[in-house]
């Protein structure tokens, strides 16, 4: 251990303890350990909202060595509750980097610890299935971290989503990023949609990504993103031409009202929804979820579209699954996870909705699956022509 790092300790609910070194903000945190596949792009998952009640382990063995920038974000802040690396690497070498993935972690407050087996700790998740850790700095005692990993409610039931939701509605004018240009904003007047302008999106925020806004955009949408609780009847006063559900955080049956929101916008306007918007349509059809055993974290997870026979290699986020037996003769499987067969997209038998369980906008990828929004576009185009 370098003589500049203190000793940490992560300790898991099944009684698993894992030494390493300090890193980001000393201190302790909880959370339920899941582990992450990506070779790159660390900073998008710290900063995404889905994140939120997780510790994250990265699989891959170096993370820090292209720094942070003020670009690559997801969100104003990181959302993950600890960050396990095998190696956090100290001096970045990137023409874009601002800072060390140390001192951001420091700044953002969020504990990390580096130098342990990550492959024995997934291993150890691969077999008993994701749950509760503690990463401590402050308290060494690996029997007393167990029992506080133990006692920590982990993610059924919890509604997250009221956490890392936007308070006020606001605009998104935001597009993709390149490298010319940095990211385009497009600017429209009041009531475009209207005026035979951009069509009108509703996006609810249940801990939205910055770069779903962004596409959204890109093909062509206005888009006004609402709090998560807003009511069905509030989005409808905006009279849009198109609803969107985001990915988030945590358990679809923690956050009722949305479920109830989403209910009475179906056959009322065009919907299409990720992950836990998935997730969440999918209750809102009268379907069930499921937890997953250590659910899919990673951007190398096989999927087929049924709709093309195509196979797209997809970014993912999730703990939780869809009950596709539970929609029998309500909606159609459209995307399967050619891993574990496990519900990856649905389609509803008439009316102009979908969702997938993946991110099309996955960002820095792979981009496989962005054609999703185009293909949303189109079904509002569809409805209001």
């Amino acid at each position: 251990m370098r003589a500049d790092r203190r000793r940490a300790l992560l300790a898991l609910a099944d009684g698993s303890v894992f030494e390493g070194e300090a890193f980001g903000q000393e201190g302790e945190t909880a959370g339920e350990v899941v582990f992450n596949t990506s070779m790159s792009g660390y900073q998008e998952i710290l900063t995404d909202p889905s994140y939120k009640g997780q510790i994250v382990a990265m699989t891959y063995t170096e993370i820090g060595n292209v720094g942070v920038n003020e670009e690559d974000v997801e969100s104003h802040r990181p959302y993950v509750e600890g960050f396990v690396v095998k190696e956090c690497w100290q001096e970045p070498s990137n023409w874009r980097a601002r800072e060390s993935l140390d001192s951001y972690l420091k700044r953002a407050g969020i504990v990390g610890i580096q130098g342990i087996d990550t492959r024995a700790l997934v291993r150890r998740i691969r077999s008993v299935g994701a749950q509760v850790g503690v990463i401590s700095s402050r308290d060494l005692d690996a029997r007393r971290l167990v029992e506080r990993a133990r006692a920590h409610p982990g993610l059924v039931g919890l509604d997250l989503v009221s956490e890392v939701t936007c308070r006020e509605p606001y605009e998104w004018v935001e597009g993709t990023w390149n490298l010319t240009e940095g990211y385009r904003r497009v600017c429209h007047p009041e009531g475009a949609a209207a005026a035979g302008g951009r069509p009108l999106v509703v996006a609810y925020d249940f801990g939205i990504k910055r770069n779903i806004l962004r596409n959204l955009v890109d093909v062509g949408f206005r888009v006004k993103v609402v709090p998560a609780w807003t009511p069905a009847s509030e989005v409808l006063a905006e009279r849009p031409d198109g609803v969107f559900l985001s990915n988030g955080p945590g358990d679809p049956d923690g956050v009722p009202y949305a479920r109830e929101n989403v209910a009475a916008l179906i056959g009322r306007v065009p919907i299409f929804g990720i992950c836990l918007g998935h997730q969440i349509l999918g209750l809102a059809l009268g379907g069930r979820t499921y937890k997953l055993k250590f659910g899919h974290h990673g951007g190398n997870q096989p999927v087929m579209d049924l709709t093309t026979g195509k196979v797209e290699i997809t970014a993912q986020n999730h703990c939780f699954a869809v009950d596709v037996e539970s929609l029998h003769g309500v909606a159609e499987l459209t995307h399967v996870n050619l891993n574990d067969r496990t519900v990856e997209g649905l389609a509803h038998r008439s009316l102009p909705l979908f969702s997938v369980q993946y991110h099309p906008e996955a960002s820095p990828g792979p981009h496989d699956a962005s054609y999703l929004f185009s293909r949303f576009r189109r079904l509002v185009e569809g409805a209001t022509g």
